[in-house]
């Protein structure tokens, strides 16, 4: 029989709440192409958990500026502080997904306590996620600077029960990312998994199958409530 629902649902916030493809248009500007945005975003992943697995630390908003020059770099494009000033703004300000607040209401009218896990570092206000329309919904936001380690390593997941004073079995991470959801899983927490466009589950020896698995937020909502003890 499959397992309740954890009480507490945990949210990544870039791609999973907020829609990432409203970057495309500085990545088709500067490369000809706006699925350029996905080799960027791929290299931004790739280097922030080899900082992690090195001990070193720098903040995402920082590695995400260098990536855009690496990747600017091998295509033979310059970036110019203009095109960074860009980035920053657009990623400041990218729209919750359509099915986000909708499936968030309905969560927060079943009893879940809502709260967010980013790898972006803590930002002032108003923040992304109230410029977007959603922040009303969490009681509280983590962000992997305070452990100096970016996710999937166990401490990101970890210093959220820590906080709460909860077993990381109360918590359940909710991610587009199937690594962000492995990550989560080896650390004992419970794993949702939104497929989204892009996205897909990856079979092999070893790696554990999401708890909840759905394409969009409002459908996985229909499985969390429908398990919810």
């Amino acid at each position: 029989m499959p397992k309740p629902t954890a009480p507490i649902l945990v949210f990544d916030v870039n791609e999973t709440l907020l829609d990432i493809t409203t970057l495309e248009p500085l990545f088709e500007r500067l490369f000809g192409d706006p699925a350029s945005l996905r080799e960027w975003f791929a290299q931004l992943i790739l280097y922030s958990q080899t900082m992690t697995l090195c001990g070193l630390y720098t903040q995402f908003g920082g590695l995400g500026l260098g990536a855009l020059r690496m990747v600017a770099e091998t295509h033979g494009r310059h970036i110019d502080e203009g095109d960074a000033e860009e980035l920053k703004r657009r990623m400041a300000t990218m729209p919750a997904h359509p099915d986000v607040a909708p499936a968030l209401t309905r969560l927060h009218d079943a009893g879940f306590r809502l709260l967010t896990l980013t790898n972006s570092a803590p930002a002032g206000s108003p923040s992304a996620l109230e410029l977007a329309g959603i922040g009303k919904f969490f009681e509280a936001g983590f962000s992997v600077d305070a452990v100096r380690r970016f996710k999937p390593a166990p401490e990101t997941y970890l210093q959220v029960a820590e906080a709460l004073e909860v077993p990381p079995a109360d918590l359940c991470l909710v991610a587009c990312h199937l690594w962000d959801t492995i990550g989560a899983q080896a650390a004992g927490l419970q794993g949702a998994f939104v497929t989204r466009p892009m996205n897909a589950l990856l079979t092999a020896a070893e790696i554990p199958v999401p708890d909840f698995i759905a394409p969009d937020m409002e459908q996985l909502a229909d499985q969390l409530i429908a398990r919810r003890p």
